[in-house]
């Protein structure tokens, strides 16, 4: 399967799932083993590379992420700033 850059980056909600993870004081760690009991097996280097734009997101990684994070999953996609 070839995956595709997008400016550059390999997704568009990395630095927002940082943001939201930060705000929550989780650390890349913590964020893994919560998503780990949601059935979405992930460890914190994918975690970290997900944030720098270096991983693919798959689209049921992104809903389990934006459910721990609370935040929505279109202010994820979104171009905007504001959390949602």
């Amino acid at each position: 399967m070839k995956i595709y850059d997008y400016y550059g980056k390999k997704n568009i909600c990395g630095e927002k799932i940082k943001t939201a993870r930060q705000k929550m004081n989780l650390s890349q760690t913590e964020l893994a083993a919560k998503l780990q009991v949601e059935n979405v097996l992930i460890e914190q280097k994918s975690i970290s590379r997900l944030e720098m734009g270096q991983r693919f997101v798959a689209d049921y990684e992104l809903r389990a992420l934006a459910n721990i994070l609370k935040v929505d999953v279109n202010w994820l996609i979104s171009d905007n700033n504001n959390n949602g």
